[in-house]
């Protein structure tokens, strides 16, 4: 994910994807679910739209969140990782079954817009830090470069070196009326071309990595903080850290500590200091929050577990009330960050779940109205596996060569194996739970496992992956349906 610290940058990017545009790209990591991917091409292109209205209904036209439903290992969070890409949006997943309701242990839901913003917030930073890092490297290494050579001569008075200069041509009378202000002049002058010869040169060696080993003691600034306190109370744990926050860290006074290291260990340290004083927080914390209210997307994983719950005890007893605390989070609420207060109007909401031993309209009815799209991502067949080996970008066949390329060994698999592959997957998912595509990472590995394990010792060259060699390697654990449970 990355933060454009120019909003009319995020803007240009997503004008030139239109929804068709989105979905081809989505097409190239995510292999079916064309209902799914529609739905997100035009919730993305929405928000652009948005933008665009220049009346006073533009604050109106708020997001149609989005459900999904399916089995697992469909795609559905692969989808909304790929969406907040496209956009250079902030993203965050979170698990619904992680929070739980106002007054019992554990995390409130209003946690996740804080954790949302310190994402815009970090990825500004790492974005201005790659702006000002020239700049801040040269300083680094001027820094450095005062410690290897500390004392710097004063420079000479010009008016004196001006003055001495003609003596050298004078009469001998000439040039002790003048005293010895001139001879120290020139002295000082030709120290400091000196200091100037010797500065390069050592700019040179540690340009070439030759000073990288030599120790130096430099001084380093030790930044007040206060300390982390953690009370018990209905807002959450998280919230019980207490910590200014960094523009107002900036204000206090800096303590300085003295620290001897390697010179490339002291460039380091100096990079990172040097990148912290060129970065405006100011500015960058005030284009995150402007990033968050306007694109910010948010994926909601496990909605089904907090489905239900009309018992009024054991484990799940708060699951109906978190559902009653995301409803103003998902209509529009300003919630509390160290950052400053953060706007949930036009936050995109995407909620997913497999909704085994429950149905949607298990939800409150408030909360199924905050969702009104409605997208079923369907179980996936044995010719969807053959395609999510072999065509994504991030192809799983394609990952596995790409490892072993690095030992010098090409990996290469036929037709017919990758059919195999395909076939056991799927016959596998329906004797036991159906996980979806990531049922393919366990059949790939317990097929590769050997050589995996043999590379690079067994020095080969070439390993060709057929149709045989599939049935010779997993015999035995599809025959064993106990051992198939287990394994694959």
């Amino acid at each position: 994910m990355e933060l454009a610290m120019n909003p009319e940058q995020d803007s240009k990017g997503i004008q030139e994807l239109t929804p068709q545009q989105i979905v081809s790209e989505l097409d190239k990591y995510i292999i079916g679910q064309d209902a799914a991917k529609r739905s997100v091409a035009i919730a993305l292109r929405n928000r652009y739209r948005r933008r665009q209205v220049i009346s006073e209904i533009r604050d109106e036209i708020l997001p149609n969140n989005i459900i999904m439903i399916g089995p697992t290992g469909v795609g559905k969070t692969e989808i909304a990782r790929r969406l907040a890409r496209l956009a250079q949006a902030p993203f965050l997943k979170v698990e619904a079954s992680k929070f739980t309701e106002v007054g019992y242990v554990g995390r409130d839901v209003e946690s996740m817009i804080r954790d949302l913003t310190e994402i815009a917030v970090n990825t500004g930073r790492q974005e201005m830090s790659e702006r000002v890092h020239a700049k801040a490297a040269h300083n680094a290494q001027e820094r450095v470069l005062d410690y290897l050579l500390p004392e710097k001569p004063k420079r000479p008075n010009p008016k004196a070196v001006a003055a001495a200069m003609p003596s050298l041509f004078s009469p001998p009378e000439s040039a002790a009326a003048q005293g010895d202000n001139g001879e120290d002049a020139l002295l000082k002058q030709e120290r400091l071309e000196q200091w100037k010869r010797t500065r390069e040169k050592l700019r040179e060696q540690l340009a070439g990595g030759e000073l990288d080993d030599r120790e130096i003691e430099i001084e380093v600034e030790m930044r007040p903080s206060l300390s982390t306190v953690e009370i018990f109370s209905g807002a959450g744990l998280e919230e019980m850290e207490f910590s200014l926050p960094e523009p107002l860290q900036s204000l206090l006074p800096a303590k300085k500590k003295r620290r001897r290291m390697a010179v490339h260990e002291a460039r380091d340290l100096l990079l990172q200091e040097e990148t912290s004083r060129l970065i405006d927080m100011d500015r960058v914390i005030e284009l995150a929050l402007e990033r968050v209210h306007n694109s910010g997307i948010i994926f909601i994983d496990e909605i089904d577990k907090i489905a239900g719950g009309d018992g009024g005890y054991g484990p799940d007893v708060s699951r109906q009330g978190v559902q009653r605390d995301l409803l103003p989070i998902v209509e529009g609420s300003s919630v509390a960050t160290r950052y400053g207060l953060v706007n949930t109007d036009h936050i995109l909401f995407i909620a997913a779940g497999a909704f085994h031993s429950s149905k949607p309209s298990d939800l409150a009815p408030e909360f199924q109205g905050r969702f009104p799209i409605r997208v079923e991502l369907s179980a996936l067949s044995e010719d969807d596996f053959v395609r999510i080996l072999k065509e994504p970008r991030n192809a799983l066949l394609k990952q596995y060569a790409a490892l072993l390329s690095t030992e010098g060994v090409r990996l290469r698999f036929t037709d017919g194996a990758v059919r195999s592959i395909a076939r056991i997957a799927a016959q596998v998912n329906e004797q036991t739970e159906n996980i979806g595509a990531r049922r393919l990472h366990t059949v790939l590995t317990t097929l590769l496992e050997e050589i995996l394990y043999a590379v690079p010792e067994a020095e080969l060259e070439e390993v060709r992956v057929d149709e045989a060699m599939v049935a010779e390697k997993l015999r035995d654990v599809l025959e064993d349906k106990d051992l198939s449970r287990y394994i694959l």
